[in-house]
């Protein structure tokens, strides 16, 4: 059986059509989400989806912008009223750093409340887990007690969630696991899985193992990277700085390198090549496919099938 879903987009008439507002839903699927940028939580407002028993997710930039999001992930009888609050509260809990609002309801107005706590606790359990943002959130509220078959109805609703998040681009639940070994086993599902790739540095004890997993490039953890930058100032160097910050990156015993304590998801294969490195690097080339000398680039072009020969 395939677990394919046509997901739909659309932007309300009107106003809605001018202000970036983004509606999402899935045929046969109760769950209805909102997107839109904080200018024009306005026109989320004016939709009476908002006025419904949900969860909301605020995101926003970390305090340096770099490679980080923040997120806050709420509920509410009825989500447009606390909305209202939160933008208002401007400096409670540094929850003003939000440029993007996510709100989670259903079309039939099913969610009760201690549903939407169910929900709440376990987006943020997941946010926590998969480690791509900072979580603002105090503690991680406890689970209402629910029936067996609302349990069941909940983590569907949050498998449909995983589905249609990323094409909205907020990646802040999505895991380091691949997408073929989550779904072993189960028909329908057909991914070619990425290689592990290499990167060593001659000379020092440096060996970095990265894979690309559901299109993004992930360097694992226990990888191991020069112990400082050497390269040019800026750019990347902040990068480096963050991660070394955030406790991605520490020392080892030896003094010599450093250790990634954590899977950690690149905005590119040179992003992370040079936070392995300590300099600027052309990912593409320097990462290798393990036990070989394919490149990075090598492998993707390799990935693609041959041209059908066009006819003159």
């Amino acid at each position: 059986m395939s677990t394919a879903k046509l997901v739909q987009f659309f932007t309300p008439e009107g106003e809605g059509a001018r202000d970036g507002l983004l509606i999402a839903e899935i045929r046969s699927w109760t769950v209805h989400v909102m997107a839109a940028s904080r200018p024009y939580l306005p026109a989320l407002l004016k939709r009476p989806e908002s006025n419904r028993t949900g969860v909301y997710i605020l995101l926003g930039d970390g305090p340096e912008a770099l490679d980080e999001r923040v997120a806050y992930i709420g509920e509410a009888d009825n989500v447009g009223n606390r909305l209202k609050r939160q933008a208002a509260d401007v400096k409670r809990r540094g929850k003003d750093s939000w440029d993007q609002v996510v709100v989670l309801t259903s079309k039939d107005d099913s969610l009760t409340k201690a549903h939407a706590r169910y929900l709440e606790s376990r987006l943020i359990e997941i946010a926590r887990q998969a480690g791509r943002a900072q979580i603002l959130n105090g503690t991680t509220p406890q689970r209402p007690p629910l029936s067996e078959a609302d349990i069941t109805g909940m983590e569907y609703f949050i498998d449909q969630v995983h589905r249609v998040l990323p094409l909205l681009e907020v990646q802040i639940f999505r895991s380091t696991i691949p997408a073929a070994q989550k779904s072993a086993g189960k028909p329908g599902f057909a991914i070619r899985p990425s290689p592990i790739f290499e990167l060593t540095l001659v000379g020092e004890r440096i060996q970095a193992t990265a894979q690309e997993i559901d299109g993004e490039f992930t360097v694992r953890a226990g990888s191991l990277a020069r112990s400082s930058w050497v390269g040019v100032g800026g750019g990347y160097e902040l990068l480096r700085m963050k991660l070394e910050e955030d406790g991605t990156l520490a020392v080892c015993s030896d003094g010599i390198s450093v250790r990634f304590t954590r899977d950690h998801v690149f905005a590119s294969p040179s992003a992370a090549a040079a936070v392995v490195l300590g300099r600027s690097a052309n990912g593409r080339i320097e990462w290798k496919v393990a036990d070989s000398r394919t490149s990075y680039a090598d492998w993707q072009l390799q990935s693609l099938e041959t041209p059908t020969p066009e006819v003159e």
